[in-house]
């Protein structure tokens, strides 16, 4: 395969797991095959779990032999460009320098993971798709890979 768990696992935000999926022998074959009960077991934090799980829904959807797992809609796997609107949201937490003061560091990574956790979650329950998590700030997409006629309001 084109890419690996880890490299899968680091592209949305998540490399911490990379380890412990290794451990487990959890690789690209096997990762469209775990539950949430599987994720909970590795340990994969409950936000965490439904950005993975987004991920999973995206492998499972793709055409057989394809050997990058990136979803693709037909007009790209025929080579054909696509137009679709689609909504970006940058999301920021707020009064992080502050905190970044006034706590130890492994207090306001907690601080920031418990929020990513949170933004994560709240991101798939709308069937978003989390871009990128750069340090408090976190880039979303909706209306990529799936397409909604209400997108705007789902970032909402």
């Amino acid at each position: 395969m084109a890419q690996d768990i880890g490299a899968l696992l680091e592209n949305l935000g998540l490399g911490e797991y990379a380890e412990v999926f290794a451990r487990n022998g959890v690789d690209l074959r096997a990762l469209p095959l775990l539950t949430d009960d599987d994720l909970r077991e590795l340990g994969v934090l409950l936000g965490h779990r439904r950005v993975l799980r987004a991920a999973i829904e995206a492998l499972r959807d793709q055409p057989a032999g394809q050997k990058d797992p990136k979803p693709t809609s037909d007009a790209s796997s025929q080579g054909e460009a696509e137009r679709r609107q689609i909504t970006v949201m940058f999301v920021d937490l707020v009064g992080s320098t502050q905190l970044s003061e006034q706590l130890d560091p492994e207090d306001l990574r907690d601080i920031i993971r418990g929020y990513q956790n949170v933004v994560a979650g709240e991101i798939a329950r709308y069937e978003g798709h989390v871009a990128k998590f750069m340090g408090d700030g976190v880039l979303v997409y909706f209306g990529y890979p799936k397409a909604h006629e209400d997108d705007a309001e789902r970032s909402v």
